[in-house]
């Protein structure tokens, strides 16, 4: 049994491999979650959902951006938190709060987060002496961030409304509650684990180690994942229609499942797959209202930090590659010309002598 075991583990990595069962999947989830969403839009009036915009309290609206706001000043901590971790102290809060936002953003809607973040952050860090291997472990500790914090929300959501989740998972509440359970075991016994060692944890071989928060720190880690994930739920819980009546533990067990299938999916800014996800989850809710919400927060969440976080990078280029070369030129030039006018009264005085 063993050998056997051990065969078809050599052979699944010769002939397949994690990389394109990964890229497998996520094209499994988004052709299905596009079949699924034209399934769900057939048939969808333009104009209801037109009128449906317009029936969103303005004041909603501004909220909803508060906590968008909120949740991206918080997301800025994922970087800090990691820089810190890692022992990276001289890199300020600002290039961390720069780095983190324009990574998400940018990485998110373009799609394949993992590749096009890690290179906006290794493109900012660079500046301050940190190598790909610090970029790679700030990567993962901000990952471990969001799904720890993704996970504690989940497993006491669904623990708590485990019916919120069946419309999308199709099991039943008992089978939910019982995920539920799983998940905040998991988180439990991660933090037996963090604090039965008599050093920090440590994770990574063969030169590529990185020390994990204590257990402490992880509280302050989970912290941070929740809050966020609590301002992107919010955003989109005040922008949800009137009626029906849904509450905000339900609505928020719902969102994170749909970023989630979002993020597997790989899809830029979880296209199709977060509005699928979202529309087969809520089926008491209009399609033409709730198309009309996930438009909204689509405009809030993605579209306009995604503009923002291009321009702040377009404009630092343009500082780094161009006003700063030609200030140096300019420098240089005065410097020159300004030697050069004190060499020749120096030439004179010599012809003269």
């Amino acid at each position: 049994m063993y050998r056997l075991l051990t065969t078809l583990q050599r052979g699944f990595k010769e002939r397949i491999g994690w990389k394109r069962l990964g890229i497998a999947v996520s094209l499994l989830i988004i052709v299905f979650a596009v079949s699924t969403l034209l399934h769900t839009l057939r048939g969808v009036d333009s104009g209801v959902i037109l009128t449906a915009l317009t029936e969103i309290p303005h004041g909603h609206i501004g909220l909803a951006a508060l906590c968008v706001v909120g949740a991206f000043c918080t997301l800025t901590f994922y970087d800090f938190f990691a820089l810190r971790t890692i022992g990276k102290t001289h890199v300020p809060y600002r290039i961390a709060a720069l780095s983190s936002f324009t990574s998400y953003t940018i990485g998110h809607n373009i799609g394949a987060t993992v590749f096009t973040g890690g290179a906006i952050r290794f493109r900012i860090y660079s500046d301050y002496g940190l190598t790909a291997i610090d970029v790679a472990k700030i990567c993962f500790l901000s990952g471990l961030t969001f799904w720890l914090g993704n996970l504690f929300v989940l497993g006491f959501g669904m623990a708590w409304h485990p019916w919120a989740a069946s419309a999308m998972d199709l099991l039943p509440p008992a089978m939910n509650r019982l995920i539920a359970i799983g998940c905040l075991s998991g988180i439990a016994a991660y933090f037996i684990w963090l604090s039965t060692g008599k050093a920090r944890r440590e994770l990574g071989q063969n030169g590529w180690k990185v020390i994990l928060p204590s257990a402490r720190l992880t509280l302050v880690q989970i912290l941070i994942g929740v809050v966020d994930l609590g301002f992107c739920a919010l955003a989109m819980y005040l922008l949800m229609p009137v009626q029906p009546d849904i509450d905000f533990i339900s609505l928020a067990v719902v969102f994170i499942l749909a970023t989630l299938l979002g993020f597997a999916s790989h899809a830029p800014g979880s296209i199709g797959v977060f509005d699928a996800a979202m529309l087969v989850a809520l089926p008491e809710f209009g399609r033409e209202q709730l198309l009309a919400t996930l438009v909204v927060f689509r405009i809030l969440y993605f579209l306009i930090p995604f503009g923002i976080s291009i321009s702040i990078m377009g404009m630092r280029e343009f500082w780094l590659n161009v006003v700063q070369p030609w200030q140096e030129r300019r420098r240089l030039n005065d410097d020159y010309t300004a030697s050069a006018a004190v060499r020749q009264p120096v030439k004179k005085r010599q012809a003269r002598s």
